[in-house]
C-alpha cells in the first residue's frame, strides 16, 4: 500500500534562513524573481515580531525524478549557488526572501514603494511603539533610505537620523538586521544609556527583548516537505495550486462566523439568498447605465463595507471614552483595520449598515459629478471607503456648495497626492475625523495639507495604473472639455454612448515615425478624452492633417468652422496654433503648464517646481504594457 509522499515539521525560522544563506535551501529556477513591496515587508516583520503565523512553506527534497535547476534566494552569497541544494522552496519564496534580506544579510534591501518606485531600505522597529499596546505593530516597523536619514521639506530638514549605532540607541530604534544576534547592539545600547538615571530606558529594552526579539529567535514555521519520490507531474500541480489556488481567510469570513453564533447571516446580507438581492448586488447596480456591466461602486468589497461601519463604531467608543474623562493614549483609536473589523459587534453593524450603504450611494453620485463614470477610470478604489463614510456622516450637508467644494478639493488632493496606494487604514480614519471637522470650520485635513504635486510628475504619468493619470482625464472632462467632432460635453450620456476614452493628441504612429520615444509621447500631457468616432478621424496622421479633415467634414460628419474647432481644442487646454503647426515640443511644454494650472486650482495650492529630485527611479517602460482597455493604439 502506497504511503504519503510528504511530511510536515515545524522548523526554526533562523535555521531556515541559515539554510538559505548556505544554499541548502534554494529555489527552482522557474520561480519568479522576488517582487515584494515595502508595505508587505513591514507587515511580515510585524507578524513575526508578534509570533503571528505567516503561513506554511512547501519544499521538495532534491535527488528524485522531479529534478529542477536550482538558484539561490536573492541576496544569498555567491558560494550558496555553488552548493548542491538539499531542498527546493516551492511555496514561500517571497516570505523567505524578504525575511532573509531584512534580517540575516546585513545589507540594504531593494524594494518598491506604493508609487512603483524602486528604492533601497533599512528596516527598523520603533521600540516604544512596539511596546505600546494602543499602537498597531505595523506602524512600529519603519523603512529608512540607504543613508538611514528621513528628510522633509524637499530634503532640507532631517527629521530622523539613524546613520550611526549611537543614533539608533538615542532614538530607541532597533535594526531588524540584529533580530537574531543582538548581544553586541545591546552592549552598545546599555553603554549609551548607562547610569542610574537611565535605568528606565534600559528596562524598556529588556522588555522589548523579552516580548519582541525573543519571538524572532523562537519562531517556528510549518514546513511541508515533498520527498524525492514525488513525481514531477505532482510537483507541478502542487506548485500551481499553492501559487494561484484558493482564497485566504479574510476578515469578512471571520466576522460572518462570529455573527452566525448570534443567528445573523452576514453572508446572506451581503450576497442575497438567491431570491432577494443582497447588499453587494445593490451597490453593484448603483448608477448603473444601460450597456454597462456594473456601476462605479461595484468594486466595493464586503471588507470595505465593514471598514466603513467600523469607523462609526470605533468613533463612538472614542467619544464615550472622552466623555468618561480619558485622554491621550487611554483613548481607543478610530480604525477600520483587520483587528477592528474582528471586534465589530453585531449591534454596531446593525446600527450603521443602512446609513453606510446610503453613504456609498452618495459616493457614486459624487464621483459621477466629477466625471468618474466607470471602475476602469476610478483613480483609487480605496478612497471610496472614507468618501462614503464621510458622506454617510454629514448627511444632506454634502449638497451645499461650500461643503461640496471642500469635499472636491479633498478628493483631488488624495488623487494627485497619490496618497491611497497602500496602508490606507490610518489615513481613512484621519479623513473620517478631520474632513467633517474641516467642513464645520476646523483646520485642513492632513490629506489636504500633506499633498505635494511635483510639476515633473506629469511627464511620468503614462499608465492607467496611475491614480493621477486617471484623475487628470476626469478633471479635464469635469472642467468642460468638448469632443472635437461633435462639440458635446462628456456627460454620462455622451461618455457611454460615444465610447469616450483617453487618446493621444499627437498620434503614436506620427511620433514613432519621428523618433520620439514612448516615454515622452505616452505622457498624459499628450493625451486627452475623445470619443471613439473622433479618434478614428484622428488616426495616425499629423495634427495639421486630422484638423483639416475635421474642418472639411465628410458624408457622415458636417464641416466644422475653424474658430469653433479652435474653441473645442482650447477646452482641452490645447493651443490650436501649436497643433496646426505640428509643433510637438512646444505643445508639450505649453500643455504641461496649462495642466499644472488646472491641478493647482483643483488641489488649492501651487505645484512644486523646484529642483529637488523625488526618491527612487521609475520602473522600466515595459511596465506600460500593464495598461489595458479600449484605448486605440494610435
Amino acid at each position: 500500500m502506497a504511503g504519503s509522499t510528504f511530511k510536515t515539521n515545524p522548523v526554526d525560522l533562523h535555521e531556515l534562513l541559515d539554510e538559505c544563506h548556505r544554499g541548502d535551501l534554494q529555489l527552482p529556477d522557474f520561480q519568479r524573481s522576488w517582487v515584494w513591496d515595502e508595505e508587505r515587508i513591514r507587515s511580515l516583520i510585524a507578524s513575526v515580531s508578534r509570533a503571528f503565523p505567516i503561513g506554511a512553506l512547501m519544499t521538495l527534497e532534491t535527488g528524485g525524478d522531479a529534478e529542477f535547476k536550482p538558484r539561490p534566494i536573492e541576496g544569498a552569497p555567491i558560494e550558496a549557488g555553488a552548493r548542491r541544494a538539499e531542498y527546493l522552496l516551492l511555496d514561500g519564496q517571497q516570505r523567505m526572501t524578504s525575511l532573509y534580506q531584512v534580517s540575516l544579510r546585513d545589507q540594504v534591501v531593494e524594494t518598491i514603494t506604493p508609487k512603483k518606485k524602486k528604492v533601497k531600505r533599512w528596516f527598523y522597529i520603533d521600540i516604544r511603539k512596539a511596546m505600546d499596546p494602543a499602537s498597531d505593530r505595523e506602524d512600529a516597523v519603519v523603512g529608512l533610505p540607504e543613508d538611514r536619514r528621513v528628510r522633509e521639506d524637499f530634503g532640507r530638514d532631517t527629521i530622523l537620523d539613524l546613520s550611526t549605532p549611537a543614533l539608533e540607541y538615542e532614538n530607541l530604534m532597533f535594526p531588524v538586521t540584529r533580530v537574531f544576534e543582538w548581544d553586541e547592539w545591546q552592549d552598545g545600547f546599555h553603554e549609551h544609556w548607562r547610569g542610574d538615571a537611565h535605568e528606565g530606558v534600559r528596562r524598556e529594552f529588556r522588555d522589548f527583548k523579552r516580548d519582541v526579539l525573543e519571538n524572532f529567535k523562537r519562531y517556528k514555521v510549518p514546513v511541508i516537505t515533498l520527498d524525492r519520490a514525488t513525481p514531477k507531474e505532482a510537483v507541478c500541480v502542487v506548485f500551481e495550486k499553492v501559487n494561484t489556488g484558493g482564497k485566504p481567510l479574510d476578515a469578512f469570513e471571520l466576522v460572518t462566523a462570529t455573527y452566525a453564533s448570534s443567528g445573523y447571516e452576514l453572508r446572506k446580507d451581503w450576497y442575497g439568498d438567491g431570491v432577494t438581492p443582497g447588499r453587494h448586488a445593490r451597490l453593484r447596480g448603483t448608477l448603473h447605465f444601460p450597456g454597462q456591466e456594473s456601476g462605479i461602486i461595484a468594486g466595493v468589497s464586503n471588507t470595505d463595507f465593514l471598514h466603513a461601519v467600523s469607523l462609526f463604531h470605533t468613533r463612538d467608543r472614542r467619544n464615550a471614552a472622552e466623555a468618561a474623562g480619558k485622554q491621550g493614549k487611554e483613548l481607543p483609536a478610530v480604525s477600520g483595520n483587520r483587528q477592528a473589523l474582528l471586534n465589530l459587534p453585531l449591534a454596531a453593524y446593525k446600527r450603521y449598515e443602512r446609513q453606510v450603504e446610503e453613504g456609498f450611494g452618495k459616493a457614486a453620485k459624487f464621483l459621477h459629478q466629477l466625471r468618474v463614470y466607470q471602475i476602469f477610470d476610478l483613480p483609487y478604489q480605496s478612497q471610496i471607503v472614507p468618501l462614503a463614510a464621510i458622506l454617510a456622516d454629514i448627511g444632506d450637508a454634502w449638497e451645499h456648495q461650500a461643503n461640496r467644494a471642500k469635499l472636491v478639493r479633498w478628493y483631488w488632493n488624495g488623487v494627485f497626492g497619490e496618497l491611497y496606494g497602500s496602508s490606507v487604514e490610518t489615513r481613512n480614519a484621519r479623513d473620517f475625523l478631520e474632513v467633517p471637522a474641516w467642513l464645520a470650520g476646523g483646520p485642513e485635513p492632513s490629506t489636504v495639507s500633506e499633498t505635494m504635486f511635483r510639476a515633473d510628475r506629469l511627464k511620468t504619468m503614462r499608465m492607467r495604473l496611475s491614480a493621477a493619470y486617471k484623475g487628470m482625464n476626469a478633471l479635464l472632462m469635469k472642467e468642460g472639455a468638448l469632443d472635437w467632432r461633435s462639440g458635446q460635453a462628456f456627460d454620462h450620456t455622451v461618455f457611454f454612448g460615444e465610447n469616450v476614452d483617453i487618446h493621444h493628441v499627437f498620434p503614436r504612429d506620427w511620433c514613432t515615425r519621428r523618433g520620439i520615444k514612448p516615454a515622452v509621447y505616452d505622457s498624459i500631457i499628450n493625451k486627452t478624452p475623445l470619443s471613439y468616432r473622433t479618434n478614428r478621424i484622428v488616426g495616425g496622421a499629423a495634427p495639421s492633417a486630422y484638423l483639416a479633415k475635421l474642418e472639411a467634414g465628410n458624408a457622415n460628419t458636417p464641416p466644422i468652422e475653424r474658430s469653433r474647432l479652435d474653441a473645442y481644442l482650447r477646452s482641452h487646454l490645447i493651443d490650436p496654433d501649436l497643433l496646426r503647426s505640428d509643433s510637438f515640443e512646444e505643445f508639450m511644454e505649453d500643455r504641461q503648464r496649462r495642466l499644472l494650472a488646472l491641478i493647482e486650482a483643483a488641489i488649492g495650492k501651487p505645484v512644486y517646481t523646484g529642483d529637488s529630485v523625488e526618491e527612487g527611479e521609475d520602473l522600466a517602460d515595459d511596465e506600460d504594457e500593464a495598461e489595458t482597455g479600449p484605448t486605440d493604439p494610435r
